[in-house]
């Protein structure tokens, strides 16, 4: 699994309201990759920095599929990865609509 597939995958997060953090995380006695919360109303799915790119995408795959894509645009290759994961048994989560608020910048001291 490439690169480019993890920046697919980043792109669709993205693009179902999902913010993705990738930080270093520690769990006593295991390792996790992470994993998809709300926040304030946000999605956020954290993921381990640490991670095997094979791992960061299977997170990313997870998180995704908690969502209902059948309507959403994707290359074949990313759809047919996202078939062969296991799909949980809650209803699919909402996508947020609203963009991500941005920053803002910080006034120079000039």
């Amino acid at each position: 699994m490439s690169v480019r597939f993890l920046g697919q995958l980043e792109e669709l997060a993205r693009g179902l309201g999902i913010e993705v953090r990738y930080e270093i995380l520690k769990r006593e006695g295991a390792f996790t990759q992470g994993g998809l919360c709300r926040l304030k109303g946000q999605y956020l799915l954290l993921i381990n920095s640490k991670a095997a790119n094979r791992e960061k995408i299977e997170a990313l795959g997870l998180a995704v599929n908690r969502f209902d894509l059948s309507q959403v645009f994707m290359k074949p290759g990313l759809r047919d990865f996202l078939a062969r994961l296991p799909k949980e048994e809650s209803p699919p989560l909402e996508p947020i609509t609203h963009p991500l608020p941005q920053e803002e910048p910080v006034p120079s001291a000039s």
